[in-house]
């Protein structure tokens, strides 16, 4: 595990459904705008950018006090080239995140979220920093035999998922009653004691998981392009920004480009979490096609 910069992250979990938000330290619970609403320039002067995650291995999580992760990585380059040095991050649920980004609980969502145009409504999203796909944890030996989530629709498995996540959406889309969890180690859980037949995630993630569970008694599928409604679901996740905060977003796609262009670069910065070429973004997938449905 690699953590750039090792810096402390601040904070303390506190869960209550889907209004309240984990908070940093004291002092910590709402980030603060210059009165001309230049959020970059106010992040510049005070050094530190606060970040929503929400504890999603590899891509944003919390290691031995440390904030840690591939978004994290990407975010530590490209606020330090902005001339903001610090990186904390303030923990919540999933489906909490994008709310606590609108209440100001932090600048930012780091947790490689995807694209969508129902979220694009809601906030300004990055280029895309990611592309994902599919895979699905169940026991070992896969007792069920799946394979997509066509296949968890048709063999009736009782299925769950992180709420919030397009894995929710797809279930939904299908007519799958999933049940929802709030952190991927809750799947796991789910599956191990037979709560659920299956647990539906992004194939990083999952592998992620089951590599850092040792004893789990599971296995994770091949990764797979869920299909709706006769569509591939392409998937691709960025960064995720309040939509007034125009100046950060444009500052920080200009960074991003610098490393997503260069495939040295990008695997240098996220290969010590697992990424590979697979999920170096396609130039061609914009968030502005994402934000349309028209990928």
């Amino acid at each position: 595990m690699v953590d750039t910069h090792g810096r402390l992250v601040r904070y303390a979990a506190a869960f209550a459904g889907a209004t309240l938000f984990a908070a940093t330290l004291a002092g910590c619970t709402k980030t603060d705008t210059s009165a001309d609403g230049d959020l970059l320039q106010s992040l510049q002067d005070s050094g530190t950018v606060t970040v929503g995650f929400a504890g999603e291995a590899p891509y944003s999580f919390e290691q031995d006090g440390q904030l840690t992760g591939a978004t994290v990585a990407l975010h530590r380059e490209i606020f330090r080239n902005l001339g903001i040095d610090t990186v904390d991050g303030v923990q919540t649920e999933f489906g909490a995140l994008i709310p606590g980004l609108q209440a100001q609980r932090f600048d930012a969502v780091s947790a490689g979220m995807s694209i969508l145009p129902k979220r694009c409504e809601q906030a300004a999203f990055s280029e895309p920093e990611f592309m994902y796909t599919t895979a699905l944890m169940v026991k070992s030996g896969n007792p069920m035999n799946l394979t997509d989530m066509q296949s968890v629709k048709d063999s009736g498995a009782r299925m769950t998922a992180m709420t919030g996540a397009i894995e929710s959406d797809y279930a939904a889309s299908l007519g799958i009653d999933a049940t929802l969890v709030g952190t991927p180690q809750d799947g796991l859980d789910a599956v191990t004691s037979g709560r659920a037949d299956v647990f539906a995630l992004t194939a990083i993630s999952l592998n992620w998981l089951k590599n850092h569970s040792p004893g789990a008694e599971v296995e994770v599928t091949p990764s797979f392009v869920a299909v709706i409604d006769g569509k591939p679901q392409i998937g691709a996740g960025g960064t995720v920004f309040r939509t007034n905060d125009e100046d950060l977003l444009a500052a920080y796609n200009a960074e991003l480009k610098k490393i997503t262009s260069d495939k040295e670069k990008y695997l240098a910065i996220v290969g010590p979490f697992g990424f590979t070429e697979r999920e170096l973004p396609d130039p061609n997938m914009t968030t502005e096609k994402l934000c349309k449905g028209e990928v």
